[in-house]
């Protein structure tokens, strides 16, 4: 499983330029790094220079670098099949059209007591767009491609709004099963019993997905959340109150990036604004319970394309080292320091080949192990991923052992 470092703040402060900046460094490094993006503004693609889609896309100026853009509502109807399909049918033509669009849409012309009784608003699913984000998220998360991903979130807002979906669901499903009973007899020509179990059941399943996405957000052994502001009093502010709503939810923040800090440059008008962000950061690193902020400065040019990212990574990491190809921990030192791992390491001896799988967070009875047509299959939490081997696989051959979150397999030839 791969490690997930998260870079959240307030729009415009340089997340964007942080995230892309980190992933560049742990690809020179060696490892297997995932740029992940839900910014609809294609920034990531203007900070790498060069066009991401929603499909993972080699850098092919880095090696082991890829990036990717999300496009949440084209998945829309991918995260809640059942549901979508029932609504959709309702979006045509008829006394519920429009419905299908899931929030936004105008329910006043619903016919007889629906239209009284249900508000537009009362579709509307606050989230949702975060909660395909975070799904998908999860999906790389899992992908053995990958020893790290580097998410650079949506404004820390959206973040929460998502962390507390789980609820809005029980309150909106609600709202749904309300509009099926007060249409009476439209209800049961356009839905009956089983659409409408279907659709319970479906709003579960998606619920529990949700959970399960933010037990993996909250569990320190696969998440890091790095805060990134300017020393501003509002972004201040708003670092401070996004630290206490992340960590109400259990989200590990484990560091803070204050960017674009003026210089310490001998001039009247600068040393006034440097003493007034000074204050700034004493106050913020009072407010973080310890936590030190790594101070960026202004640079006397933009920050993009490659060269001007592996610069950044000088001021968070310290000089570039390759890291070891051993599972890991792997410290990434500096004045941001990263902890990761790599997801799976082979090798091979004379008696076959070892494979480590790093899977933090999981015990014993979470795993699963078994063969098919010689490939090698491990399952977690009832999901299963292929384990590449160099060897044909029999599973009742294969000595496993789980120790210290990884997995190892030792495969006979």
């Amino acid at each position: 499983m791969a490690r997930l470092l998260l870079f959240g703040g307030k729009g415009g402060v340089g997340k964007t330029t942080c995230s892309a900046a980190t992933a560049v460094r742990l690809a020179d490094a060696g490892l297997r790094v995932l740029l992940v993006s839900s910014d609809p503004a294609h920034s990531t693609s203007d900070s790498l220079g060069l066009p991401l889609s929603s499909e993972p896309t080699r850098v092919d100026q880095v090696r082991g670098l890829w990036g990717l853009e999300m496009d949440p509502e084209r998945r829309m109807a991918d995260i809640m099949p059942r549901l979508g399909d029932a609504l959709q049918g309702l979006g045509q033509s008829g006394p519920l059209a429009g419905l299908g669009a899931f929030g936004g849409s105008d329910i006043g012309s619903v016919a007889g007591d629906v239209g009284r009784e249900v508000k537009a608003s009362d579709m509307l699913l606050p989230g949702l767009d975060e909660a395909l984000a975070f799904d998908e998220l999860l999906r790389h998360i899992e992908d053995l491609r990958w020893d790290v991903v580097v998410f650079d979130t949506a404004p820390t807002g959206h973040t929460l709004r998502f962390l507390a979906l789980p609820e809005l669901i029980d309150a909106w499903s609600d709202r749904l099963l309300r509009l099926m009973r007060a249409s009476g007899g439209i209800r049961s020509m356009l839905f009956g019993r089983k659409e409408s179990d279907a659709m319970r059941d479906e709003l579960e399943r998606f619920r529990k997905r949700v959970l399960h996405v933010r037990r993996i957000l909250s569990d320190p052994a696969t998440t890091r959340f790095t805060l990134v502001t300017i020393p501003e009093r509002m972004g201040v502010n708003e670092t401070v109150r996004a630290n206490t709503a992340l960590r109400e939810h259990g989200l590990p923040v484990t560091g803070c990036v204050v960017n674009r800090v003026t210089p310490d440059l001998d001039h009247p008008f600068l040393q006034r604004r440097r003493d007034e962000e000074q204050s700034r950061m004493l106050e913020l690193e009072d407010e973080l319970d310890g936590l030190t902020p790594v101070q960026l400065p202004l640079m006397d040019t933009e920050v993009h394309g490659l060269p001007g990212l592996r610069n950044l990574a000088e001021h968070l990491y310290g000089p570039l080292s390759t890291l070891p190809e051993s599972i890991g921990p792997h410290l990434l030192d500096g004045p941001l320091a990263q902890e990761v791992h790599r997801s799976i390491v082979r090798s091979s001896t004379e008696e076959g080949e070892v494979i480590e799988l790093h899977l933090p967070g999981l015990d014993r009875e979470d795993l699963s192990l078994r063969s098919e047509d010689g490939r090698l299959l491990v399952g977690v939490n009832g999901h299963e991923r292929h384990v590449p081997s160099e060897v044909h696989v029999k599973a009742s051959s294969v000595k496993a052992r789980f120790k210290g979150d990884v997995l190892h397999l030792s495969v006979p030839r």
